[in-house]
Parts: structure tokens; C-alpha cells; sequence
């Protein structure tokens, strides 16, 4: 799919994120008039996604009102492991200390699919540059500093590369973007991995740092010379250029909704759902690419709510997933689908 193509639906006026409420709350009845609320927080990767499905959803399940605040994966993990909301949800699948950590068993249920691209505001350069994985690498570590860097040049032969300081952005949040990000990279780079590493929240060598895709986003194109990382919806709604990217096959590849569906074709997904499909294999694959997952306790307390939202889930794996594309994010595969509705049976 070309990038003008995509129908780019930034869900921002729908207002689904409202104040967490305390954890009595989110245990307690249900609201006056029978109705339900049910609050959850995490990673800014999928809120234009989530608003979506949670709006439709309400239009056939009026009494269940579902808010999310975008506060990054981080602050998603944060906070259900505190069960200061119902749900959480983060692009990085949480590690096994995080989970340890919970009042209990998490599950973690992939929803959709999407890729990171990297942004750039670089004047007089209109064609989509070229990055490979290596170079990426070395720009975060604040080794590569100019954009006529011979390293940019022999991969963009033919641009004319300005002598411009290269003004790195990062996350300042916990972010499953940013895990996403340093996942390929530290499979690209030993260097990177070694300095750097994987995780929701890194100790960055260079660059500035800002909240959320929203304001890395915002930060790239307001600041000349700059380079950041965001979800695709955000580039394509904030109208930024964003490159291609290299794949492990050597061909330089533009995220779409059919590069990031071929990054997770043939992935065995496990049974804990928890994989990494940065660097797949396959010629037509977008390498920074990530399922993104809601995350719930196994045995929660309130189970009205936990019946709600297992439904809601249910919902969203079917009905919901044709309201990804239009939104820039690939849809499931079936049988990631039929593994997870077994999956929520486990919910109680």
C-alpha cells in the first residue's frame, strides 16, 4: 500500500481518555444506572487504534464505558502491576521480573499490528531517505552527527545531503516504542546492544528527549535537522517524512500494512503470546515492526468488569479488526485470533 493511500484517522476527538480513578474504583460496583466504566493506561502506540474500537464498541454496549489514558508502556506496566487501573497495555511484551512483580498472573493478548518508522526533518531532502539498521545505530549513539555523513551518503546516492548537525530525539517516557526500536537495533548492532540495550526505558548516549509519540513527533518536525522514532499513524498524521528501512533479506523496505503483515508471517507465536518480530525474515518484511498487547490479570477481583472486557476483547479480535487499516495498522492473523480466544477462556 502506498503511504497516500492509507486513510489516516488520528482518533484524538473521541474522548476516551479520562482521569484514572482510584483502585477502590476499579473494584468496586458498578456505576449509577447500571452502567460500567472501566479504566486502563499504557502505551501511545495504539491509542489512535483503541479509541477507535472503544467508541464503536460503546454504540452496541451502551451501559460499558471504556477509558484509556496514553501515558507509554511504561507507565501501562506501572500502573496494573499497582491495579490502579482494570487493564494495561504496552508495545514491549513485560519481562519476566515484571511479571513476578504483579499481584498475580498477567496474560498478555496481542491486538494489532503496526511498524516504527524513523522521522526526519531535513531541509531540501523530499524523497523518502534510506536507513539501515547499522546507521540507525550509530546515530543513537551519537556517533554519526551530520546528514552528509558518508554513511547517509552511500546509502542515498543521488540526494544532496545538507552538512546539518543531526538533531537526535528520543522517548522520555517508559515506551513500548522505544523497546520496539532498540529491539531491532541491538539485533543489528552488538555495539548498540551492548551500550544500550532493550527495554521500555534506555539510557540514551545522544538527543533530547520527548513524551509519547505525540511529542517526539511534534519535537521532529518543529526542530531542523532532526531524526526521531514514532508509530506509523503518527508520521502519516503529522504529515512527516519518514525513510524506509533495511531488512534482514538487504532490501530497503517502507512500512505499510502489507511490509508489517509479511514481518509476522509464519511467526510461532507461544502460548504466552510474548514475541519479537523485529528483523524477520523475508524480502518484502518491514524490520521495526511489533504486535501491540493488551495486558490483564488472569484471576482479577471485580469480575463484572473482567467479563466486560474479556467480551470487549472478544469484539476487538473480530468484529474490531477491520477498523485497523484505515488507521494505518495491520490486522491480526487468523490463527493469532483463534489462539487468543482460547486464550481468554483462562480469564476467571
Amino acid at each position: 500500500m502506498k503511504r497516500k493511500s492509507l486513510v489516516v484517522f488520528l482518533a484524538v476527538a473521541l474522548a476516551a481518555c479520562q482521569p484514572n480513578e482510584s483502585s477502590k474504583t476499579q473494584t468496586g460496583t458498578p456505576a449509577s444506572g447500571g452502567s460500567l466504566t472501566i479504566n486502563g493506561a499504557g502505551a501511545t502506540f495504539p491509542y489512535p487504534i483503541y479509541s477507535k474500537w472503544f467508541d464503536e464498541y460503546q454504540k452496541t454496549h451502551p451501559n460499558v464505558r471504556i477509558n484509556y489514558q496514553s501515558i507509554g508502556s511504561g507507565g501501562g506496566i506501572k500502573q496494573l502491576t499497582e491495579q490502579t487501573v482494570f487493564f494495561g497495555a504496552s508495545d514491549g511484551p513485560m519481562t519476566d521480573a515484571q511479571l513476578q512483580a504483579a499481584h498475580g498472573a498477567i496474560l498478555h493478548f496481542p491486538t494489532v499490528l503496526g511498524g516504527v518508522v524513523p522521522v526526519y526533518n531535513v531541509e531540501g531532502v523530499s524523497a523518502p531517505l534510506r536507513f539501515s539498521g547499522p546507521l540507525l545505530a550509530g546515530i543513537y549513539l551519537g556517533k554519526i552527527t551530520k546528514w552528509n555523513d558518508p554513511a547517509i551518503a552511500q546509502l542515498n546516492p543521488g540526494v544532496k545531503l545538507p552538512a546539518t548537525d543531526i538533531a537526535v530525539v528520543h522517548r522520555s517516557d517508559g515506551s513500548g516504542t522505544t523497546y520496539i526500536f532498540c529491539d531491532f537495533l541491538s539485533k543489528v548492532s552488538a555495539d548498540f546492544k551492548q551500550k544500550v540495550g532493550v527495554a521500555t526505558s534506555v539510557s540514551w548516549p545522544a538527543g533530547v528527549g520527548a513524551k509519547g509519540n505525540e511529542g517526539v513527533s511534534g519535537l521532529v518536525r518543529q526542530t531542523p535537522g532532526a531524526i526521531g522514532y514514532v508509530e506509523l499513524i503518527y508520521a502519516l498524521q503529522t504529515k512527516i517524512s519518514f525513510g524506509d528501512v533495511q531488512n534482514s533479506a538487504g532490501k530497503f523496505v517502507t512500512a505499510s500494512l502489507e511490509s508489517v503483515t509479511a514481518a509476522a508471517a509464519g511467526v510461532a507465536m507461544p502460548d504466552d503470546f510474548r514475541v519479537s518480530i523485529t528483523n524477520a525474515d523475508g524480502a518484502s518484511a518491514y524490520p521495526i515492526a511489533s504486535f501491540t498487547w493488551m495486558l490483564l490479570y488472569q484471576h482479577p477481583t471485580d469480575k463484572t468488569r473482567s467479563t466486560a472486557m474479556v467480551d470487549f476483547l472478544k469484539w476487538a479480535l473480530n468484529d474490531g479488526q477491520k477498523f485497523a487499516p484505515g488507521l494505518g495498522y495491520a490486522p491480526l492473523p487468523q490463527p493469532v485470533v483463534a489462539k487468543e480466544i482460547q486464550a481468554l477462556a483462562k480469564i476467571q
